[in-house]
């Protein structure tokens, strides 16, 4: 066999390969999407026809849609403080060495290691005790829920724009500054586009990460109020039917279109 052939027969095997990798992470995908246009209340094979009304029920329940609203509020909070966290934090990563340097990194990123249900557990015995220590109501309160969920964005984000950086060119800055720019206005008008993918790319994986979380949620959601995640997981408790694949169904469309149009102006392929 030829080198040529050899290469023509490895491209593809990587291609084969890459192709059943592909459809074997889509078939959860493709059966949900199936699942939510039964017609039968209950699921069974062969379906006895198709319908829409399971995604008419999802949007006409209002507890979906409250626990809708709530999971964005509580992701877009959680999203911005996470990023005014997360970007001088990276900053520092990358241009400084001090120390406690790889510490500081890895405790960073130390939630995308930590099991949800204890990382969940922790911030609920935290928060009970700093409420007895101090007397501020943080247990169960809105705002306690949104600085948990901001453990899950950090990561994200500070990995995400260290990536950005790390292909930075840092004599653009200097470049900058020779012509008179201040730190701020080279950092506004020359660092902060180069690494602006980064960051989107950031917000939206810590967005997902906050707004599908359950673990972390169960532990800290407010009396009174859910998140989507707690909202399907209490109606699985008492009714099985393809209503909630519906609702699974409209969160990847709308989380593939909030991809698809950031990706139309940040080109998010740069770091992810």
């Amino acid at each position: 066999m030829t080198a040529l052939s050899r290469r023509h027969l490895g491209r593809w095997t990587l291609n084969a390969a890459a192709m059943l990798s592909f459809l074997y992470l889509s078939i959860p995908l493709i059966f949900v999407t199936w699942l939510s246009f039964y017609r039968q209340e209950i699921p069974s094979y062969p379906p006895e026809g198709y319908s829409l009304r399971w995604y008419s029920a999802a949007i006409a329940n209002e507890r979906f849609i409250d626990a809708f609203a709530t999971s964005a509020k509580v992701g877009i909070l959680a999203t911005i403080i996470g990023l005014a966290v997360a970007l001088p934090a990276a900053l520092a990563l990358n241009r400084y060495r001090f120390f406690g340097h790889a510490a500081l990194g890895n405790l960073l990123l130390m939630p995308l290691i930590v099991p949800g249900i204890v990382l969940g557990f922790a911030l609920y015995v935290f928060q009970v005790e700093t409420e007895i220590a101090t007397g501020l109501p943080i247990m169960g309160s809105f705002w306690g829920l949104v600085f948990g969920h901001v453990l899950l964005v950090i990561p994200w984000t500070v990995r995400l724009i260290l990536a950005s950086l790390a292909g930075f060119d840092r004599t653009l800055e200097e470049a900058a500054m020779n012509l008179g720019a201040g730190r701020m206005t080279t950092f506004r008008r020359v660092t902060m586009p180069s690494i602006l993918p980064g960051i989107v790319a950031g917000a939206l994986f810590g967005f997902v990460s906050s707004f599908g979380n359950l673990e972390m949620s169960l532990f800290l959601v407010a009396p009174g109020e859910t998140t989507l995640p707690i909202a399907i997981l209490q109606y699985l408790q008492w009714r099985i039917d393809p209503t909630i694949a519906a609702i699974s169904v409209l969160q990847i469309l709308i989380i593939a279109v909030a991809l698809l149009v950031t990706d139309r102006f940040v080109k998010l392929s740069r770091v992810v």
